[in-house]
């Protein structure tokens, strides 16, 4: 009797403790209907301004504009008291340097003033400020949902994969186990050897009805070095 009652409890201690975790896409679709709880990030129009500051260097203002309705991008970017414009407009790409076609190969050398470049930017500013909708993407997979501790606070942690021909790093996706706002995220080249980095996400905007964090702060994940920090600056 004693053990029937034991493997019973047992039974339904794994059973309630299994009913707790949510699935990866249940876990994914919470925290959508918390950032965009009105569906608009497929026709999202945004422009703001993000001041990164990095040690050691002066701080870069860049002013972001992302229109996924039309699906044209653009970037302006103060450096080295040059204006730089960059993006896509209908797919036709825009080169701008100090409001001029960039003509000097040392100038587009030293600026990577690339139509390769723009697409880097607009995959980098659209992933991370499309977070987590954008694990809605092709190609994306959905591994495993644990329940970690990390930065000594409780979360559910999401383990992404992705295609071959879309990415080969590792991620791993952190959640406010009771919003399930997106709060912290991590990624490995080699998780092996502990590389990558982790990024930590402070405080929240709403912009054109979505909700984005408002600091983003960057570590290496081998000993926990600041590489810097993105600042929400100015919303339109």
């Amino acid at each position: 009797m004693k053990s029937f009652v034991s493997a019973t409890i047992a039974l339904f201690s794994f059973g309630y403790l299994t009913a707790q975790t949510p699935t990866p896409t249940d876990l994914l679709d919470k925290s959508i209907a918390y950032h965009d709880p009105n569906e608009q990030w497929s026709t999202w129009q945004a422009e703001f301004m993000v001041e990164l500051e990095m040690q050691d260097r002066p701080n870069r203002v860049s002013r972001v504009n992302i229109d996924n309705q039309e699906g044209n991008f653009y970037l302006i970017v103060q450096r080295d008291g040059h204006t730089i414009e960059r993006g896509f407009r209908y797919e036709d790409c825009i080169l701008l340097f100090d409001r001029q076609e960039p003509m000097d190969k040392e100038m587009v050398q030293k600026y990577q003033l690339t139509c390769e470049r723009n697409q880097m930017y607009r995959n980098y500013y659209t992933y991370l400020y499309g977070l987590p909708m954008k694990l809605k993407d092709t190609g994306t997979q959905l591994d495993k949902v644990d329940a970690v501790t990390f930065q000594d606070k409780d979360y559910w942690r999401l383990r992404v994969t992705y295609d071959a021909d879309v990415g080969s790093d590792i991620w791993y996706f952190y959640f406010n186990k009771s919003t399930y706002a997106l709060e912290a995220y991590q990624f490995y080249h080699d998780e092996t050897k502990n590389d990558g980095e982790y990024i930590l996400l402070k405080g929240e905007s709403t912009v054109a009805g979505i909700k984005i964090p408002k600091d983003r702060t960057w570590y290496m994940n081998q000993d926990d070095k600041l590489l810097g920090t993105d600042f929400l600056k100015a919303i339109h």
